[in-house]
């Protein structure tokens, strides 16, 4: 009976405590997902652990086999998931769009970028250029491309695999830099020593957009259900669209 007792006890005290659930992240939601996984503990005693990554480090991770509960990802990826059957298929939706900003560092002068003729010559006289290897670096490079103006910028760009490390860089740097890379991932990081300029001019802005979804080898589904379901409330699309994410 003791030992019915103490079952009994333990298995009450871990449903009191909540559930721990992996969640897998792209790192321009971070803003976000950080204060609603906050507030989804407090409300819920479930504790959602967030790893952020660029997308090819996710699609490394999930296709290397490793066990998580909730994926956040760009289309492609995630799409390339659900017909992998690696997500539920009637549990993910998309949470928002994220738009490209210019950002330079906190007390340098800031590029014209009112209009694209501007932002265009604010390039060419910029004396270096900095973003990421990933999908905001993919677009850009192709984006130039498309302006004429991709030639002439390479010798001055400098690359880094993620959105943190082009960041960082623009707070260490020097002269006349521009850098670019997700609006929410420059506006989480501004008081740390940047200067958040303004998004790309509208003719040449490009979004991407995120959903959230239920692996189907999650250790804990249901729990990792509730959490999607509660980033889909009207509450949480308020505390994204604060947090740069429309």
């Amino acid at each position: 009976m003791k030992l019915f007792a103490a079952f009994v006890l333990c298995a009450f005290w871990g449903t009191a405590m909540g559930a721990d659930i992996k969640v897998l992240s792209a790192g321009a939601v971070e803003p976000g997902i950080v204060k609603l996984a906050e507030q989804f503990r407090k409300g819920t005693g479930h504790r959602a652990r967030i790893q952020f990554n660029t997308a090819p480090q996710l699609e490394k991770r999930i296709s290397g086999g490793e066990v998580a509960d909730v994926l956040i990802a760009p289309p492609g990826l995630m799409d390339a998931q659900v017909r992998r059957n690696k997500i539920e298929a009637d549990s993910h939706f998309v949470i928002g769009r994220v738009g490209v900003g210019v950002v330079v560092r906190a007390g340098a002068n800031e590029p014209d970028i009112a209009t694209l003729d501007r932002f265009k010559q604010s390039l060419q006289s910029a004396d270096s250029l900095v973003y990421n290897q990933a999908s905001t670096g993919l677009y850009l490079e192709k984006m130039f491309d498309l302006l004429g103006i991709g030639d002439s910028l390479k010798s001055k760009t400098t690359r880094y695999a993620n959105g943190a490390q082009v960041m960082e860089h623009v707070i260490a740097g020097t002269g006349n830099e521009i850098g670019f890379g997700a609006i929410t991932e420059i506006r989480l990081l501004e008081p740390k020593g940047l200067k958040y300029v303004g998004p790309l001019p509208a003719q040449i802005q490009n979004y991407t957009s995120y959903s959230a979804g239920v692996l189907t080898e999650a250790p804990a589904p249901e729990v990792a259900r509730e959490f999607v379901k509660y980033l889909a409330t009207p509450a949480s699309k308020a505390i994204f669209f604060a947090a740069g994410i429309e």
